[in-house]
């Protein structure tokens, strides 16, 4: 496509604002900000894209142009995430009142206040801390899928110990056509493979200082929920992507990689770009749709992209054959962003494009990646560690590793 130099100079000058919406819960202008940048975002870029054509060259403001609204369009997608997140957010207790909470809902208040455990030792053992309230932890739970990138795509099971075993069929049983009078031969049964999840202890410690716990004010619950899962969410992501099974989750850039044409099963396929670190120089697009179809169609219904924000930047000035923009922004507030059709989950762990990266996976993560829950979040308080701050730690075991190896797909930048 190529742009005039009347079509340069008719447009309006790009104004878009330097934060978007930061602090603001207005959802819906701040959603209409985000639509404004990728108009201005896609009329830059088909002005670059047109100079690169009749040039060989994209004009260095131009290209300065686009990245600034490609950072702009970042930054308003993080600030509705926050706001959505803010917004759907429920109140678990109101003022710290007593009417709406049972009786152990009150003692775990009391105890994470002022440290009191009467009627507390049947939640759990002292030494080990005290299991949270069943709202906070559902809170918790809920919380973790909204900011987790991985958890809100991946199956999740809740167990009550420390493993979770699961058999696999690798094979089913051998069958065939036989005539009416014909013989029927024994057939081969299946063969099934046991894969195990161990759950890992993940933890975090957030402080307090006594005043602010005697606020009668304060929601203890919400609080606990609010501190620890930025801190869980953050380690529980890079342990899904890029955990090594060492204390922590096992994640499924870990699994063997073989390219989809050698494809069995315990290794993870992928569809290489054919040029070490890039995308092809011409026809960039088709590579991703060579990756789609290498996927089979029952894990295509429920697919999505994963990759980091840095690629998702690169994926975003992409055209098909059409002239269309195959990234497309999220069709309301709150939603994703889609790729070709799929919904897009933007995880920073992914690795940036380089040499040999795996650096996009395509898949049904509900079926190809399981998450391992175990019941309860225990909480133990210290005032004495850290005085005059209360340290609160906070632990939970988690678990997690590839369990269907036919349904994640990976685009390697390899020549092979």
């Amino acid at each position: 496509m190529t742009v005039t130099t009347k079509q340069k100079t008719a447009r309006k000058p790009l104004e878009i604002k330097a934060t978007a919406g930061a602090g603001s819960t207005d959802v819906n202008a701040m959603f209409g900000e985000f639509m404004h940048a990728f108009e201005e975002f896609k009329q830059s870029n088909d002005q670059r894209l047109g100079e690169l054509e009749s040039r060989g060259g994209a004009d260095a403001l131009t290209q300065q142009k686009v990245a600034r609204i490609d950072a702009a369009l970042d930054g308003y997608k993080s600030a509705i995430d926050r706001a959505t997140l803010e917004q759907a957010r429920p109140a678990l207790e109101t003022g710290g009142a007593t009417t709406r909470s049972d009786e152990y809902k009150d003692a775990f208040c009391a105890y994470v206040k002022r440290g009191e455990e009467k009627a507390l030792s049947i939640g759990s053992n002292p030494d080990g801390g005290y299991l949270v309230p069943d709202e906070t932890a559902t809170e918790i739970t809920r919380l973790l899928t909204s900011v987790s990138p991985i958890r809100s795509i991946a199956g999740v099971r809740e167990i009550s110990s420390s493993v979770y075993k699961k058999p696999v069929s690798v094979s089913g049983p051998a069958v065939g056509w036989v005539g009416e009078t014909d013989v029927r031969p024994q057939t081969s049964s299946q063969t099934l493979a046991e894969i195990t999840f161990p759950t890992m202890e993940l933890y975090a410690m957030p402080a307090a200082t006594s005043a602010f716990l005697d606020d009668a004010a304060v929601d203890v619950g919400q609080w606990i929920a609010d501190e620890i899962n930025t801190a869980f969410a953050e380690q529980e992501s890079a342990a899904f992507v890029n955990g090594d099974g060492v204390n922590k989750p096992t994640g499924f850039l870990q699994a063997t990689q073989v390219a989809q044409s050698s494809w069995n099963w315990g290794n993870i396929g992928y569809v290489p770009t054919g040029v070490s670190g890039d995308f092809p120089a011409s026809d960039e697009s088709d590579v991703l749709v060579d990756l789609v179809y290498a996927l089979k169609s029952g894990y295509r219904q429920n697919a999505n992209w994963v990759m980091n924000r840095q690629t998702q930047a690169t994926i975003r000035k992409l055209k098909d054959v059409d002239g269309n923009y195959i990234w497309q922004p999220a069709a309301a507030p709150g939603g994703k962003a889609t790729l070709m059709g799929f919904e897009l989950v933007e995880a920073e762990d992914m690795p940036d494009i380089a040499a040999d990266s795996a650096s996009i996976a395509f898949g049904d993560f509900n079926r190809g990646y399981l998450i391992v829950d175990r019941q309860g979040v225990n909480v133990l308080r210290d005032p004495f560690s850290a005085k005059p701050y209360v340290l609160f730690y906070t632990t939970k075991r988690v678990g997690g590793g590839v369990h269907n190896f036919d349904a994640i797909k990976l685009l390697k930048f390899s020549v092979s």
